[in-house]
């Protein structure tokens, strides 16, 4: 601490004189910046104390030297404390620059003083010596001066240094070693000429350099294992080859390096300088990455360029030496691609620099276009364009642009015309499937030198290839940037051609990119809208703003709403503004309330963004905003609740922002003083309105969604609009000014945020079950509400945390740990005086942590000694695992803690505790898993296994009697299911042990690190840690809950990679010893499972090798694989045993969990090839436990090398990477492949032979893509064998090998081999020799051609030889060919070359269709057609392709001909053709679904009849449904076919449903045809069928155990409840308003389900509600959101049946009714928890929040009825029979929460959700009973029974509110002092209702 004994030396220096005010306030801004932490809080002090310099310098001038000779001192010790930072460095020098203005020797002086102590220390220089040496070299001009004077001395110590470093190896992860040869690195390039005549002149070479030489070669070729220090090496040896005075002799120094790997040991000439080659390197090729690196970084051009003395051909270092050094790294399969591309990229960037250089040594051009290196250097960045190494693709883009611009400026200088790299590159990269994404870099490398024009023409697919890409996520960056290269080079050409206007610009970027561009906006791909707003539409207007006008022009109708609010967003960013008119503010109402989330969150994101945050909300912005909010709280997607977030956390950024501008006087123009005014309270209103809105939400009764949304919402508001600053963070910081907008808020009674009710409700959620909704609200409550609770709502909270710990419950156990931490974080010595913690001694303990440790230590003691006694017991009332997640949270999860750890005088009391908690927690671990084994104890022996199920259930029924006491040992029968008492146990021993695993993993990482003072010793000492290394092992191998290994698991490789990277060697022993002992055991005889039966052991092995350090070579991990390979490669013994695993199998295991381990990433690929061979080996072995083995790892390893598929917009995969790249980065691996491949396909004596490995290699072959066609490419070798297994006997073999075919053949080739396969069919019926051949190759023509026809296909002329040699063998469709799955084939095939045949051909293909399956029914009545295998495949294929004919051309008679196979009476046919409608696939011809629709119609009656088949029926009526899905379909024809049919029809699927059980799925069915055939009927319909379609509808919207069914009530309510409620409204039959009534209820609990889809079509029936027919046929229906919907629905009430008897009850129906005296009961019993908590039947209804939202539409019905009505006689029946109960529960809640007696369960009941739901729910209905007696008057007080009037309920009610408010069990009500209007938090929009 030299920097703080400076400091007060120097206050008590300046301390009376006039200067010391300022030098104090400097001294404590430098105090304050030593003691921060976080970088925001360093640089906001040391830029105070560098403004107070300023101030200082002046009067430090007028002083003589010894008067400042304290101040520079103070500075230079803090800049000596602060060499970890650059940024910090260099503002300390700024300061001494400063102070030393006209004292620069006595500055200087100081600096040689303070840098002269460094080498005197010692020997060898410390870390913090050597950063101090590196930032004075680097930084300071004084520094630099100072080590040039002594620079002997510094070469000698770190000549020292880092030789003590090699022969000590500090730690694997220490950065000693990097720092010592930084400071080389640094002295070789601040004083090159001082070092430079040591090295190369003869009189002055130094021995010391020599020797540091010597080291540095040592740490290059691998004394150091750290990648990184070895490569910072090259880096300094390449500086020192800089220094020499010419080119050449830096050049021979180079070459003599490159040529050390090959010499041995010797004598190595660098320079003067002559290094012994030590005789112990053994050089693993990362050397020459080493030099070649290291060299490209930062070795001088000359040196490169120069000519190398005894080398031909004018040789010099950058093309003869480097290149071919990159091109063999390269190669290389090492664990270091990214540095290895990135030496590629520099050596392409240093030939650009040394062009001339190298013209003139050369006179040639290097790149020649025939020259071996250009395409050396082509072919490398080809092979390498898909690697998924992450971080090469940036230098293989970056290696392109590079090369084309070497060719482009060498061309120039040579005069070259030609330029064939171009179009040769270009080709190439048309011919690669879009799917690739490495073909856009290059396009956009291409497009300059070319231009646009011939790009298009090139590539004319390019636009919709460009679509396909922006739907897939990791292709659209790269194909936006393609677009915006390309419109860019558009422009230029445009401009250059031509002076046209902007408009003209526009026009022409039309022609081009606007049906791209407004297809890809009005797509209904979310991914895809997205995509092309965000990367194309902005960028897009800001190049060309005349376009803006052209899009609109596309977004008029209501379908395009997306794309249009997308487009005014994108407009808002570019202008700045965007005025809303009448017509577009109507517009964007209906945006904010449509069903599309994605169409929501944008209108929601063009209100609140703004280029500028201080431009203020408009009024009609923030109503827009009040009226959203209410609506959307509830969403059920995650990602919408966080855009939500992000949109309001903008527009309270823009509310703070214009409101501190008008409080700093900063008004814009035009506007006054009122309009400012106004704009405050707009804004300040909005923001306490959201924050009650927040608060009001958190209620337990509310769903998880609305709780989240608002704590999110919530943590905006205090994020945005408080003055609290969190150092952690570098944006979102509140402004400066802040405090002075909190003030003006507060005057006026607003922003109180945290208030005791706000601090209640968020207390109430660290109750819930989730822990995302109790771990925010803990954040929230410790980051901005006061230091310390409350001491009774803290003593409450601990007493609470104490009880919930104690709960069999996990969620509630771990809602006592979260309760925990937090009271530990917001409590003072005082509070923690106050509880009664069990820890005597603690409270004489100055850290409120260790108090709390202590605490729940014994807590956690005195539980295992129950435990001990009688598990059941403690399973049941104090199980451990709450405790110790407590202990884990409060000692991990608490910075503080953390603090106090590091604090010298509480070390020991730190280091006892920890020790006696792994003690404890070994003791509670043995306890429990020996509980399972029946073993008692920790002194139980340890099992070399799990036990199994049985034992397992054998040992807890023990427990379950010992706990019970053998008098209750029963008697019971063999149940299926678990008794509470066997899951009580079960549940206690897997949570304890997961909790011991992350709390053991969690502090090891937090504990072994380096930041610990060393003269105190380890917290957790070595015994410590060898105890709890045993407990992980024995978890690991005795465990067999997955849940349970996998958190133990995390803590284990915490665990592991602390030890790994600590400095002691005996730690880092410890994961080596325990990876050694399981490979010992693995390999060893057992005689039980070990893998079967614990699922820890192969993860023992994972989190070792995963914690090693990723920047080292991983020797753990190449040890564990190697050994792994060997055991399992071992031949299987002769008498091998079934029921035990195999040590090979469990190898295999092992070697499976480590290739799917996430934390080794790319590690584990070094080793596939051998994976890869063993697996395969593996599938052929006779052990059935080894092939499975076998398959699991085969399996691994491919989603490993091809990566997870990327998801495509029509659901199939579309990998990126072709086998042509493939085979490049695994040269070794494709040649494994090929080889088991030829040996599969190689002919037999014995005749075909099933090779085991054949269907793994096809498989992993096909989830390739095809590559770029290239000569001698490596995929060539696989064509031969993959088109021999045509032959294949088997069905399966044949099949993939076609799909594998795919690959392997180029686009380019694709013609060619279709051709050559269409000839090798047979021409007649003689030539067939195999039919397996011919279906081979018929599907072999299939997979390709399939592949070509797709997206960038080939031509209809391109195949037409193909059609031409299909139609000479057109007779396979024939049935001369006898086969039907030949045949079937075949048409499969000519069904994917629709245009490329001949007339005649075409017709010859329908004729031989519709003579086979016209002759079915004649074959089917006479009786003697033999049934043939795959003649039903045969059918169904002919029908469909009749189908997809009809379809395409949409001529009437084939549309007839497939009418007439419907009516048809074959099965199979009909299915086929119901199918291919389902699929959708006639959708593109609507000729055909109206004709088939027709003809299902026509048919419905017989159908309905006969019943012949549930299967058949479901697709019959499915397909019919489908047909009619648009309600604009339905013809005045379709209505003419039911004439007559209609209500038959109709009463058959009534009856169906009513009193036949068809099943769920054919109930769905039926129900919804019923409503297709009622919406549709014409005239008035029977008013009996009417009811019995809605009484079947009622019962299965009440269904709670199907959501089919409840989906199937929610369908037929959109598809014929609104023709039915409008009816009801034309004064039709009086009997339709009740049943329209209850369609209305029906979709009101419908819009509460909890799936998604239910709520979504009972909105839609809201939505048809609110549209007259007319609109709904001109312009499209827009769905609204739920919200909306249901809002909609109680207006229509309001507005349309308001008069109704019946309305007012029918909505009582949804305001529950609770027995709150039963919750308040159950409360105070305070009964232990059991573990099985009744579900809520639907988790996401919230009553109380439906009770609020009816009551204001009650009140109007009320308000609305006249005098004598029936719905007034209605309300007052409820009065009289709910009025007593409702004035009882008021009275009691009086009565419990005025007399205090709550208190000792009051913090329970806050967050007891039944209790909060039960009380909303009764001031619902108090408030409506005050309402029913204010409209009523005298006719309702006169009742004898309520004994109350109109004021005194509502003084009643207003007194129980505000007892209920005080204890955090009822909302605030709504304050009338707050600025702006408030409003309800919910209500309802009477202005839309059916229109009659």
């Amino acid at each position: 601490m030299g920097a703080e004994r400076e400091a007060r030396a120097c206050a008590a220096f300046y301390g009376t004189r006039g200067l010391a005010p300022t030098v104090l306030a400097c001294l404590r801004c430098l105090r304050h910046f030593a003691g921060s932490t976080a970088k925001r809080c360093k640089e906001k002090h040391l830029e105070e104390a560098l403004q107070l310099t300023r101030v200082l310098s002046e009067g430090l001038q007028a002083l003589g030297e010894a008067e400042a000779r304290p101040l520079l001192r103070c500075v230079l010790a803090f800049q000596m404390e602060a060499t970890s930072s650059s940024s910090s460095f260099q503002k300390l020098e700024q300061m001494v620059t400063q102070l030393a203005v006209g004292k620069e020797a006595l500055l200087a002086q100081e600096v040689d003083t303070l840098l002269a102590g460094l080498a005197l220390q010692g020997e060898v220089l410390s870390p913090g010596d050597l950063q101090s040496v590196s930032m004075f070299l680097e930084e300071s001009s004084l520094g630099r001066q100072h080590w040039r004077q002594n620079l002997a001395l510094l070469l000698q110590r770190l000549a020292s240094t880092l030789h003590w470093v090699l022969q000590g190896q500090p730690a694997p992860g220490s950065t000693w070693g990097y720092l010592v040869i930084k400071a080389c690195l640094q002295v070789f390039q601040a004083l090159p000429k001082d070092v430079a005549p040591m090295v190369w002149s003869t009189s002055g070479k130094s021995e010391t350099l020599q020797r540091l030489l010597g080291l540095l070669l040592e740490v290059t070729w691998g004394k150091a294992l750290n990648k990184d220090t070895r490569l910072l090496a090259g880096t300094a040896l390449s500086m020192l080859v800089n220094t020499a005075p010419q080119p050449q002799y830096g050049a021979s120094a180079v070459l003599t390096l490159f040529q050390l790997s090959g010499q041995g040991t010797g004598k190595l000439k660098f320079g003067e300088l002559v290094v012994e080659v030590p005789s112990v390197l053994e050089p693993d090729g990362l050397e020459k990455l080493v030099l070649t690196r290291g060299l490209l970084t930062c070795c001088k051009m000359d040196i490169l360029s120069c000519q190398l003395e005894g080398l031909p051909h004018k040789a010099c270092l950058l093309l003869d030496m480097v290149f071919p050094a990159v091109c063999a790294l390269t190669r290389e399969q090492k664990d270091c691609h990214y540095y290895c591309f990135q030496a590629c990229a520099l050596w392409l960037q240093r030939l650009q620099e040394g062009l001339a250089a190298l013209w003139h040594l050369t006179g040639t051009r290097i790149l020649a276009q025939d020259s071996e290196l250009l395409q050396e250097v082509t072919q490398l960045l080809w092979n390498n364009a898909e690697t998924p190494v992450e971080g090469v693709s940036e230098f293989i883009h970056s290696s392109f642009r590079l090369l084309l611009e070497i060719y482009h400026l060498e061309c120039q200088h040579f005069q070259d015309q030609e330029r064939s790299l171009y179009q040769q590159m270009l080709q190439r990269v048309v011919s690669m499937p879009w799917q690739i994404k490495a073909r856009y870099v290059p396009l956009c490398a291409i497009v300059p030198y070319v231009g646009s024009q011939q790009v298009l023409d090139a590539y004319p697919d390019l636009p919709q290839h460009l679509l396909s890409c922006l739907s897939t996520n990791h292709l659209c960056p790269a194909a936006a940037e393609v677009y915006k290269v390309l419109v860019r080079q558009q422009c230029s050409e445009w401009r250059d051609g031509q002076r046209g206007t902007e408009v003209a610009l526009a026009e022409h970027w039309a022609l081009c990119w606007l049906p791209l561009l407004s297809q890809a906006l009005c797509s209904p791909l979310p991914i895809l809208q997205s995509n092309a707003a965000n990367h194309l539409l902005t960028w897009t207007l800001r190049q060309l703003p005349a376009t803006q006008a052209l899009l609109a022009a596309q977004f008029s109708d209501t379908t395009s709403l997306r794309a249009w609010v997308s487009l005014l967003k994108a407009q808002k960013s570019v202008t700045g503004a965007l005025p809303l008119g009448g017509e577009e503010l109507e517009r964007l109402s209906l945006c904010l309330g449509t069903r599309e989330e994605g169409v929501r969150l944008a209108a929601l994101g063009l209100l609140c963004c703004s280029p500028n945050t201080n431009q203020p909300l408009s009024g009609t912005e923030v109503q827009l905003l009040r009226e959203f909010l209410p609506l959307n709280l509830n969403c059920d997607s995650s990602s919408f609740r966080q855009l939500l977030q992000a949109a309001v956390r903008k527009a309270l950024v823009r509310l703070r922002d214009s409101s501190l501008a008008r409080l700093r006087g900063k008004v814009p123009r035009r506007s006054g003083p009122a309009q400012g005014a106004e704009h405050l309270a707009r804004a300040v209103g909005f923001v306490e309105w959201l924050l009650q809105l927040s608060i009001a939400s958190l209620s337990p009764g509310s769903n998880y969604q609305r709780k989240k949304t608002a704590l999110l919402l919530l943590a905006t508001v205090l994020e945005t609009c408080t003055d609290t600053w969190s150092p952690d963070r570098k944006k979102g910081q509140p402004p400066r000014t802040m405090a002075t907008l909190l003030s003006y808020a507060r005057q006026d009674g607003c922003w109180d945020f945290f208030s005791q009710p706000n601090l209640l409700a968020l207390l109430s959620c660290l109750q819930d079950s989730t822990n995302e909704i109790r771990d925010l609200a803990s954040e929230l409550l410790v980051r901005y509400f006061p230091a310390t609770f409350p001491e009774p709502i803290a003593l409450a909270l601990f007493q609470l945390a104490q009880d919930t710990l104690c709960s069999p419950r996990v969620q509630e156990a771990e809602a006592g740990a979260v309760l925990m931490k937090t009271i530990l974080q917001k409590s003072d010595s005082g509070t923690m005086k106050s509880l009664s913690l069990e820890a005597e001694a603690a409270l004489t303990l100055p850290s409120r942590g260790l108090c709390f440790a202590q605490h729940l230590l014994h807590m956690l003691q005195a539980q295992y000694k129950v435990a001990c006694q009688d598990l059941l017991r403690a399973a049941a009332t104090a199980p451990m695992h709450g405790a110790i997640a407590a202990l884990r949270r409060c000692l991990l999860q608490v910075p503080e803690v953390a603090v106090s750890m590091r604090a010298a005088e509480l070390v020991q009391s730190w280091q006892e505790l920890l020790t006696r908690l792994v003690t404890t927690v070994r003791d509670i671990t043995s306890l429990l898993l020996g509980a399972l084994q029946s073993q008692q104890g920790p002194s139980a022996d340890e099992q070399a296994a799990a036990p199994s199920f049985a034992e397992m259930g054998n040992a807890i029924g023990s427990l379950i009697m010992l706990g019970k006491g053998q008098g209750q040992e029963e008697e019971e029968g063999d149940s299926v299911l678990l008794s509470e008492e066997h899951s009580l146990i079960l549940t206690c021993c897997w949570v304890s042990v997961k909790e011991i695993g992350l709390l053991l993993g969690g502090l090891a990482e937090l504990l072994l690190s380096p930041a610990l003072p060393a003269e105190l010793g380890p917290l957790l000492p070595l015994p410590t840690l060898q105890m709890a290394t045993r407990v992980f092992q024995e978890i690991l191998l005795r465990c067999r809950h997955w849940g349970a290994v996998e958190g133990c698991s995390m803590g284990f490789t915490k665990f592991c990679a602390a030890l790994l990277n600590h400095p002691d060697p005996e730690l880092q022993a410890i994961p080596r010893a325990v990876l050694e002992q399981g490979l010992e055991a693995l390999s060893g005889p057992r005689s039980s499972s070990i893998t079967r039966r614990a699922a820890g052991f192969p993860m023992l092995f994972l989190c070792i090798v995963s914690g090693e350090p990723p920047a080292q070579a991983r020797p753990l991990l190449t040890h564990c694989i190697q050994t792994l390979l060997t055991l399992a490669a071992t031949a299987l013994p002769q008498d091998w045993d079934q029921t035990l695993d195999l040590p090979q199998v469990c190898a295999l295991h092992v070697l499976q969990t480590l290739v799917r381990g996430a934390g080794l990433g790319g590690a584990v690929l070094c080793h596939a090839t051998p994976m890869m061979a063993l697996a395969l080996r593996g599938l052929g072995s006779p052990c059935w436990a080894m092939r499975n083995a076998a398959i699991q790892l085969f399996s691994a390893l491919t989603s490993r090398l091809l990566g997870q598929p990327w998801s495509h917009r029509d659901g199939c995969p579309s990998e990126g990477l072709s086998l042509h790249a493939f085979l490049g980065q695994h040269p070794k691996l494709g040649a494994v492949l090929l080889g088991e491949l030829k040996v599969a396909t190689a002919p037999t004596s014995g005749g075909p032979r099933l090779h085991p490995a054949l269907h793994a290699i096809l498989t992993l072959l096909a989830q390739l893509q095809p590559g770029a066609d290239s000569p001698g490419s490596a995929s060539a070798p696989f064509l031969g064998p993959l088109l021999g297994l045509a032959e294949s006997p088997i069905y399966a073999v044949r099949a993939m090998a076609a799909k594998a075919l795919v690959p392997v053949v180029p686009p380019p080739q694709r013609c060619r081999l279709l051709l050559q396969l269409a000839q090798q069919l047979p021409a007649a019926p003689g030539q067939i020799l195999s039919h397996n051949t011919v279906h081979g190759h018929l599907l072999q023509l299939r997979a390709l051609l399939a592949a070509a026809t797709g997206t960038r296909g080939l031509s209809a002329e391109a195949l037409h030889p193909v059609a031409l040699q299909l139609e000479a063998r057109g007779w396979l469709l024939t049935p001369a060919q006898r086969c039907p799955l030949v045949r079937a084939a075949f048409l499969q095939v000519l069904a994917l070359l629709p245009t490329s045949f001949s007339p005649g051909f075409a017709q010859y293909i329908r004729d031989t269709i519709s003579t086979t399956l016209g002759s079915l029914p004649l074959q089917g009545m006479s009786g003697c057609a033999e049934p043939q295998v795959g003649s039903a495949i045969l059918h169904q294929t002919m029908a469909q392709f009749m189908c997809s004919e009809a379809a395409r051309l949409a001529d009437s008679e084939r549309i007839a001909a497939v009418c007439s196979l419907l009516q048809q009476p074959s099965h199979d046919i009909q299915l086929a053709i119901l199918s291919w409608v389902i699929a959708g696939e006639g959708g593109t011809c609507k000729e055909v679904e109206n004709a088939l629709g027709l003809t299902l119609l026509e048919n419905l009656r017989s159908v309905l009849q006969e019943r012949r088949d549930k299967e058949f029926l479901r697709l019959y009526l499915e397909a019919l449904l489908h047909l009619y899905r648009d309600p604009s379909s339905w013809s005045q024809e379709a209505s003419s076919k039911l004439q007559g049919s209609s209500a038959s029809c109709l009463e058959m699927l009534l009856h169906m449903v009513e009193a036949e059980c068809p099943g769920p799925d054919l109930l769905f069915q039926a129900l919804c045809a019923a409503s297709l055939l009622l919406a549709h009927q014409s005239g008035d319909e029977d008013g009996a069928l009417v009811e019995r379609w809605c009484a079947a509808v009622e019962e299965c919207s009440r269904c709670r155990w199907s959501e089919v069914l409840r989906l199937a009530a929610a369908r037929c309510l959109q598809t014929a409840g609104p023709g039915v409620v409008r009816r009801s409204l034309r004064a039709a039959p009086p009997s339709l308003v009740p049943v329209a009534l209850r369609l209305i209820n029906m979709a009101i609990h419908l819009l509460q389900d909890e799936e998604r889809e239910v709520r979504h079509e009972a909105s839609g029936f809201a939505s048809l509600l609110r549209q007259s027919p007319g609109e709904l046929l001109q312009d499209g229906c827009i769905f609204v959101q739920d919200n909306v919907g249901l809002q909609s629905l109680l207006g229509l009430l309001l507005g349309e049946f308001g008069e109704h008897p019946e309305t007012f009850n029918s909505l009582l129906q949804h305001i529950p009714i609770l027995d709150l005296r039963s919750v308040v009961e159950e409360l105070e019993a305070n009964k232990p928890a059991s573990l099985y908590k009744e579900d809520e039947p639907n988790v996401f209804a919230e009553p109380a929040v439906l009770a609020q939202q009816l009551l204001p539409v009650l009140v109007q019905l009320l308000q609305k009825a006249p005098s004598g009505s029936p719905l007034r006689a209605s309300a007052l029946q409820w009065l009289e029979a709910k009025g007593p109960g409702v004035l009882r529960d008021l009275q009691y809640c009086k009565h419990c929460w005025s007399q205090g007696t709550a208190a000792h369960w009051g913090m329970k009941a806050l967050g007891c959700a039944k209790l909060h739901t039960a009380l909303a729910v009764l001031l619902v209905r108090a408030r409506l009973a005050a309402q029913v007696l204010q409209v009523l008057g005298e006719g309702a007080t006169t009742m004898p029974d309520l004994g109350y009037g109109t004021q005194e309920l509502e003084q009643e009610l207003e007194l129980v509110q505000g007892l209920l408010v005080q204890h955090g069990l009822a909302p605030v009500p709504n304050q009338d002092n707050a600025p702006g209007e408030l409003g309800p938090l919910s209500g309802t929009d009477s202005s839309r209702h059916a229109a009659v």
